[in-house]
């Protein structure tokens, strides 16, 4: 539970006296987050954050944090002066992060440091599978053939974005199966890991219309001729994905399905992903 801080206290030692502090809540972590909402000249801000840090020091807080709207862009320089360093951004706001503690080392978490997409595996009854050759990235104008992909939404599930992803590239329905595998990767977007889960879809829908804005073409494609591609022979990631879809189809191969769990802390729902035909006969 987060415990407000009172914005109105005073600072009466170290030159601080009769200083409005910032507001800010308690973390459970025993450190500080100051949301900054309201105009504030620059010089105004710094005497308040120093006299706010030494109150913080005195009741032991650990880390202080502070969430920049992007119109209070005028407060970063202060705040950097203080000690305070980057430690993510989003297009409406700018986190800074600064660990006061002096008995304690930082335990400060880093950004997050992988992002997450999807390939999916759509086959038809004829045995062809839906591909697309992309206008943009590494394999424009290679006429490569690829499973459509893509990238996992800000508080998007799994199996929702490979849905999403299939059907904005090439306007056919799909339903989630299974994710039958994934990849990690590093140093990839912006320094990041990637992590890309590789997912089974049953079409819904078979009339093919590419997306004009990042799909040079896609079309349904005998999976026999799709697997005849001199990239998809050798070994690799786009061999792992033709093993696999084989063992699937052909095979008993079994992946992993969404199960709705409750947290066991709080009310809140999310999806772990299980073999599970594995675990209900276990």
């Amino acid at each position: 539970m987060s415990l407000s801080i009172d914005s109105s206290s005073q600072v009466l030692e170290n030159g601080y006296e009769h200083v409005e502090l910032l507001s800010g809540n308690n973390d459970e972590h025993e450190g500080v987050m100051v949301n900054m909402e309201k105009p504030m000249d620059s010089k105004v801000f710094l005497t308040a954050l120093r006299a706010s840090i030494s109150l913080w020091r005195k009741q032991g807080k650990r880390g202080v944090w502070i969430k920049l709207p992007i119109g209070l862009a005028n407060l970063i320089e202060s705040a950097v002066k203080e000690g305070f360093h980057y430690h993510h951004a989003e297009p409406d706001y700018l986190m800074l992060v600064h660990w006061i503690s002096e008995s304690t080392t930082s335990t400060i978490p880093a950004n997050a440091t992988h992002r997450v997409g999807i390939g999916a595996i759509v086959m038809n009854d004829k045995r062809e599978l839906l591909v697309v050759q992309e206008k943009s990235g590494k394999l424009k104008g290679m006429g490569i053939w690829k499973i459509p992909t893509g990238v996992v939404d800000a508080g998007e599930d799994i199996f929702k974005a490979a849905v999403r992803e299939v059907k904005e590239e090439t306007n056919i329905d799909t339903e989630f199966v299974e994710i039958l595998g994934f990849r990690q990767t590093h140093k990839s977007f912006f320094e990041k890991s990637d992590l890309l889960f590789l997912c089974m879809m049953r079409p819904l829908s078979f009339d093919v219309q590419k997306q004009e804005l990042e799909i040079e073409a896609a079309k349904w494609m005998p999976f026999e001729e799709y697997t005849a591609q001199q990239i998809v022979e050798k070994p690799g990631f786009y061999k792992c994905i033709t093993d696999i879809c084989l063992a699937k189809v052909d095979g008993d191969y079994i992946g992993f399905s969404p199960r709705l769990v409750k947290s066991s802390f709080t009310d809140q729902l999310s999806y772990f992903y299980l073999n599970e035909q594995d675990s209900n006969s276990s």
